[in-house]
């Protein structure tokens, strides 16, 4: 989709026409992001709520730098490992309040419109209260998906979990596709802070300070606390009071003449930016695209760098990372000298702290991979704002819907380990939880180009590695480097509890063609062949930067699988 304005690509069609709505009303893209990031927390509950966290990439024009909000959860004052070993757990559960902490989703869309819209709060969220209030039409995904719709959690709504069932369970059934879902809690709540906001028009700054107290030191933050604290949690209101969201520089490297720029490393997306640094000491181009030799060299790239994440990647405020060692070329150099002609069946983390390539046998950490509960949000505007949103957690699956505010908490503290006590990632007061939710902006001549993303826990960055070569070194439109068969690799502990990992293995679309299948076993990869349009669920927005023409693109797989019903506009 093509346009001179503004574009737009979301993980569901009315969040994408929020946004679109949002730049003819005269906002930006950011204001636009904002606004279809809310609509996701309403109609794709099954992979994101406002209890939930959202990282973001923003570029401002006649501006080269880009900045990150952190819109990840902390955790509670009181989560140590003790704590939990105390209460009889072995490792943070995956479902329920024992993983919540205070939300950071909505902190950052307050953070973002401070810094860079132009519009209200009331603006930005009319849509998700309309469509929260009014209803909207089931689809298949937050019906069918795999694991996480409302299908295969209905006996946990209809026995365990009323918040739920009162909002996904009409008259006690699951809805068939096409039926409205309404969710009047959370529109009531949303309209509460709207009301807040209103106290101040004469100052939209201040308004929108009054949306995040109404949040994090009112009534919301005390019924959240509330329930949990009712069902044995963690979280405190003190927890509320003390939080707040960091606005940091970005990480990048450079890549075939453009920056790519990536959250810190809280989250894993320097893992992609380190796989490049390691790639381009290759050429790429004489490989041939999805050849055995091309797809085995990214996997072994890709392996190196997710042992990094594990070994080395937490929150930046408690932990040291040695970024600048990391993201280096020499670095880079070096590790790209690790990759063998075969598949190699461990998990080999450098020693970024001497300059090493390879990390000692004894000290190396290296523990369901496949985790999709996330939605992508990607805008781009006449005027140069540029906005990459990941909103994640907080999905149905895991976390009952507290009754009064209409939405469940997230549970990523199961991220977090309770040992060793050296990991990077182990639970810690106040700490926030490595993610794997990861936008995506790439520069050019100091003007941003592209906003990306994806959903697909461990597998975000590798998809969007994949969709960057393929437009970058290969040369393909942006819908064609979208939809180009891909893969992802499992040889990494995941980052979801129980941390699992499956040496060598590699998830892969039939379409890379027999002959690259057959290459990879006869390197020594595990080959899992995955059904046709299963790797990749990429959104992207991008300015020519010559014309100005702006585009926007989404994948057929959100769709083809039963996910979420994908749509790219522009005007």
């Amino acid at each position: 989709m093509f346009g001179n304005r503004g574009a737009v690509a979301s993980e569901h069609y009315l969040a994408t026409l929020a946004g679109i709505d949002i730049i003819r009303a005269g906002g930006n893209a950011v204001d636009a992001a904002c606004a279809a990031a809310l609509v996701e927390g309403v109609v794709n509950q099954q992979m994101h709520s406002i209890g939930g966290e959202m990282p973001m990439l923003i570029s401002a024009p006649r501006s080269s730098d880009v900045v990150c909000i952190n819109g990840n959860m902390a955790a509670p004052g009181r989560a140590t490992p003790q704590a939990f070993r105390d209460l009889g757990y072995s490792e943070i559960p995956d479902e329920g309040v024992m993983a919540a902490g205070v939300p950071g989703a909505l902190g950052a869309i307050v953070e973002a419109l401070l810094l860079f819209g132009r519009m209200r709060f009331e603006d930005v969220s009319s849509h998700a209260i309309e469509i929260a209030s009014a209803g909207f039409p089931a689809h298949s995904g937050i019906v069918r998906q795999h694991k996480f719709g409302v299908t295969a959690n209905f006996e946990k709504f209809s026995k365990q979990w009323p918040g739920s069932a009162a909002v996904y369970l009409p008259g006690g059934k699951i809805p068939a596709e096409g039926q409205l879902i309404r969710n009047p809690a959370l529109a009531g709540m949303y309209s509460s802070l709207v009301e807040a906001e209103r106290a101040h028009k004469a100052d939209r700054a201040a308004g929108l300070r009054a949306v995040f107290k109404q949040f994090y030191r009112g009534e919301i933050a005390s019924e959240i606390v509330k329930f949990v604290k009712d069902r044995g949690g963690l979280l405190e209101k003190a927890d509320f009071d003390k939080f707040s969201i960091p606005v940091e520089n970005s990480v990048s490297t450079h890549f075939c003449g453009f920056e790519i720029h990536k959250c810190g490393p809280w989250n894993q997306g320097p893992a992609m930016l380190q796989s490049l640094t390691i790639l381009k000491n290759y050429d790429l181009r004489k490989l041939g695209h999805n050849s055995t030799e091309y797809l085995h060299l990214i996997i072994e790239a890709v392996k190196l760098a997710f042992a990094d994440r594990e070994q080395f990647y937490g929150d930046p405020s408690q932990i040291r990372v040695p970024m600048n060692v990391l993201l280096s070329d020499e670095y880079g150099e070096m590790r790209s000298r690790l990759i063998e002609k075969r598949a190699v069946g461990e998990v080999r983390p450098g020693h970024p702290f001497e300059w090493g390539a390879l990390l000692p046998a004894p000290e190396r950490m290296g523990g369901s991979s496949w985790g999709p509960g996330t939605v992508h949000v990607d805008a781009v505007d006449a005027e140069g704002y540029t906005a990459a949103f990941t909103p994640s957690g907080a999905w149905i699956r895991s976390s009952e819907i507290i009754p009064a505010l209409g939405f469940p908490l997230s549970v990523r503290l199961s991220n977090c380990y309770l040992e060793p006590a050296h990991h990077p990632n182990v639970i810690a007061p106040f700490k926030r939880p490595r993610t794997t939710i990861s936008p995506s902006l790439a520069m050019k001549d100091g003007k941003a180009w592209m906003a990306f993303g994806s959903m697909g826990g461990d597998q975000q960055d590798q998809w969007q590695l994949q969709f960057l070569l393929n437009r970058v070194v290969f040369g393909m439109s942006l819908q064609q480097a979208i939809e180009a068969p891909k893969f992802s690799s499992e040889h990494f502990p995941g980052l979801f509890t129980p941390h699992d990992f499956f040496l060598n293995r590699v998830r892969i679309e039939p379409d890379v063609g027999e002959k690259a299948l057959l290459g990879l076993r006869n390197l020594g990869h595990d080959v899992d062949v995955a059904p046709a349009w299963t790797e990749g669920f990429v959104c992207a927005a991008e300015r020519n930067l010559e014309t100005g023409m702006l585009e926007a693109g989404c994948d057929p797989r959100s769709t083809k699988s039963e996910v979420f019903p994908a749509c790219a506009l522009a005007i």
